[in-house]
């Protein structure tokens, strides 16, 4: 793994600190708080760390209460909630300062055979034509995660959509509990800025302020976090100040990984008053 990577990874694997307890480092990626998938990911880390390994997360749903400090640890309490005959369900609370900033619950399912279909994935050039044709992979300095733009993003005061390849470059462990926390972490870039697309805003505006209020994926299946994946993502709705977005997640195969929705705060600050 590159050392970026690496350092991501320890990032999820969270200390123990006592029975369904544990504690998360922080990491600043220079956000006015912490970042939302650190504790998305971290979460799902706890939550799994206290169930059968014949089971895997299946979905999450969370909300985020109070803005996180990325200067301080986060502290994971972890309540079994359930124990069933063929699902699990686990309910984790985020502390800092004695306070929850974020609390989730989490459900796993072992492995069933059923009904199966799935959406097709948009046609969209591959990672390696769009790179060979000249399109930029953007990183966030020495993080390890790419984003390669599928297509061009829907026009202002049009619906908002956009298409994005992404992946955490490097070599990772054949662990599928590991590539879901990874793709819980890395869920939450991108998603909710898809809000701002119809009214031609950009997240660092000064005028506007930002912020996740809940968070829901969903694993369909095993899932390689380091190799190229498709994040098809659209708002059908803004209002009142807040922004809704959902996506799709496809690996190169054209099979659907991963589902995820969002709502956010998309608050436009009023003018200073002279």
């Amino acid at each position: 793994m590159s050392n970026a990577l690496d350092a991501l990874v320890g990032l999820l694997a969270l200390e123990p600190l006592e029975e369904n307890l544990f504690r998360g480092a922080s990491q600043d990626l220079g956000l006015p708080q912490l970042f939302g998938g650190q504790v998305l990911g971290q979460a799902l880390s706890a939550a799994t760390q206290t169930v059968d390994a014949s089971r895997r997360a299946h979905s999450l749903h969370g909300y985020f209460l109070r803005p996180g400090d990325a200067r301080r640890p986060v502290v994971y309490q972890v309540d079994a909630v359930r124990d069933g005959g063929s699902f699990t369900t686990r309910r984790v609370t985020a502390i800092q300062k004695g306070r929850p900033i974020f609390f989730c619950s989490a459900s796993f399912h072992g492995e069933e055979t059923g009904l199966d279909h799935q959406a097709r994935m948009p046609d969209v050039p591959a990672p390696e034509t769009l790179h060979g044709t000249g399109a930029r992979i953007v990183r966030f300095d020495s993080h390890p995660i790419e984003f390669l733009r599928a297509g061009e993003e829907s026009r202002e005061g049009e619906p908002g959509s956009k298409r994005v390849w992404f992946r955490l470059a490097g070599e990772l462990p054949d662990d599928p509990a590991l590539h879901r926390y990874l793709l819980a972490y890395s869920s939450d870039f991108n998603l909710l800025t898809t809000a701002l697309v119809p009214h031609g805003l950009d997240y660092r505006d000064p005028k506007l302020q930002i912020a996740s209020l809940d968070h829901a994926l969903w694993f369909h299946r095993d899932v390689r976090v380091n190799d190229w994946l498709l994040y098809d993502m659209d708002s059908p709705w803004a209002g009142s100040a807040r922004g809704f977005a959902r996506g799709a997640i496809y690996d190169r195969q054209g099979r659907l990984v991963a589902s995820a929705a969002q709502e956010g705060l998309t608050r436009l600050r009023r003018p200073a008053e002279g």
